[in-house]
């Protein structure tokens, strides 16, 4: 049993029409699904990922309508790592990101910047060779997009306490530094020190890391975090995906989620992201829930009405 890397990212925002417009409009990924949080129906759940929603490339955001910006902390992701092909890559996100507003700072083969809320984000040449996840954008040939997570960095003041559990879960690695590897894709956690002032979860922060596991599988993870010393949640079932969460020793959120069905389960695929989505134990709360979101369209959308 292995881990196949990072399933997705989930975070915060506050404002989710500005927060399509930035990460589909500016950084090229397809809105896959516009749905709702499930443990709190009243907000939006918008999902980001590859032209085709694999996970691996999923980053996803609940939406709380003026929620102040957060800040990472102790415990905490600070940082979502996404690979990039080339050289090349980076020069040419060095400058689409200058000419957005977005300051960035150049490191070797290495790029770090913010979204506007405060997200940090580091694009890095990788040479893991796994599949690239790319979406279509008309201002991003496919050879410079982004190509999915290459790991996300993590604020804890004692890893060496999480070390128990990340081997029981065949994470491999040590110093601060863990791979899940499965046998179609890896993604990495690093670790460092936390700063002094003591985290916010807000706008502009990561809520949890989630990693993918096979469907057939997926109990026998719950199990293995139990051996490891966790405390897991029971399998929640999610419609596009299950989930179990629990907090790993240095206090990151995390889930194992598994490989499917995915967000083509109730839309066309070429249609993913374009309409609001509920799953069917939702669906009779409609009504209310249209009324209380305010719509909210991707860039695709505007160029074809």
């Amino acid at each position: 049993m292995k881990l196949e890397g990072i399933h997705h990212v989930t975070a915060i925002t506050a404002d989710a029409q500005d927060n399509v417009d930035f990460y589909a409009g500016v950084l090229g990924l397809r809105l896959v699904k516009k749905t709702v949080n499930q443990d709190d129906p009243s907000v939006y759940h918008v999902f980001y990922s590859d032209e085709d929603g694999h996970p691996g490339s999923d980053i996803t955001f609940f939406e709380f309508p003026g929620a102040p910006l957060g800040r990472a902390g102790d415990g905490m992701v600070h940082t979502v790592v996404w690979r990039l092909a080339s050289a090349d890559a980076l020069d040419f996100w060095e400058r689409r990101l200058g000419d957005n507003g977005i300051s960035v700072e150049r490191d070797g083969d290495s790029l770090r910047f913010a979204d506007p809320e405060g997200l940090a984000h580091e694009l890095t040449v990788s040479d893991a060779g796994d599949p690239p996840l790319v979406a279509e954008h008309p201002e991003i040939p496919a050879e410079l997009a982004l190509q999915g997570f290459e790991a996300v960095r993590a604020y804890a003041s004692s890893p060496e306490a999480s070390e128990r559990l990340l081997g029981e879960l065949g994470f491999e690695g040590g110093a601060g530094s863990w791979e899940a590897r499965g046998r179609s894709r890896g993604g990495w956690i690093h670790y460092d020190e936390p700063p002094e002032q003591r985290g916010t979860q807000g706008a502009g922060t990561v809520h949890h890391v989630a990693w993918a596991s096979t469907p057939e599988e997926h109990e026998q993870w719950r199990e293995k975090v139990v051996s490891g010393g966790g405390r897991p949640t029971p399998v929640i079932d999610r419609f596009y995906f299950k989930s179990i969460y629990f907090r790993e020793p240095s206090g990151v959120l995390f889930e194992i989620a598994t490989l499917g069905p995915g967000f083509a389960v109730d839309e066309p695929a070429e249609h993913l992201g374009e309409k609001l989505s509920l799953p069917p134990d939702f669906e009779h709360l409609r009504p209310q829930v249209e009324a209380n979101l305010r719509p909210i369209t991707s860039p695709r959308q505007r160029a074809v009405s």
